[in-house]
């Protein structure tokens, strides 16, 4: 099941337990730029990794009730979308364990549009 020959989810997965400083474009209860939709975690980037998209890599972060303009967590999963290779990372600070559910939760203002699977 999904996307075997998936570029982003090789990419991703490089950084699957690592620390990364994640940059956000679109901090908590900011509005996306071209669909009626409000953020309600932040989401940004992981600077100078490019990825399938030609974009920067994707990443969510959870953990924080506040609006961020950068801060450095730990990627503790992988939101795998199976109909396009744009994966997300999910950032969330170093003590901080949650279910795929809270995840599934917490993301599915923007992932209820794809299928995707929680990868850890």
């Amino acid at each position: 099941m999904g996307n075997k020959n998936s570029k982003s989810l090789e990419l991703a997965k490089l950084f699957l337990g690592k620390e990364v400083e994640v940059i956000f474009d679109r901090p908590l209860g900011s509005k996306h730029p071209k669909f009626d939709m409000i953020y309600t975690i932040n989401y940004g980037y992981i600077s100078g990794v490019e990825a399938p998209d030609g974009d920067e890599l994707d990443a969510y972060y959870i953990g924080t009730d506040k609006s961020l303009g950068k801060i450095t967590g730990i990627v503790k999963a992988i939101i795998h979308r199976l109909d396009n290779d744009d994966d997300k990372l999910v950032v969330m600070p170093k003590n901080l364990e949650i279910s795929d559910e809270e995840i599934e939760k917490s993301v599915n203002f923007q992932e209820k549009w794809f299928k995707h699977k929680i990868i850890r």
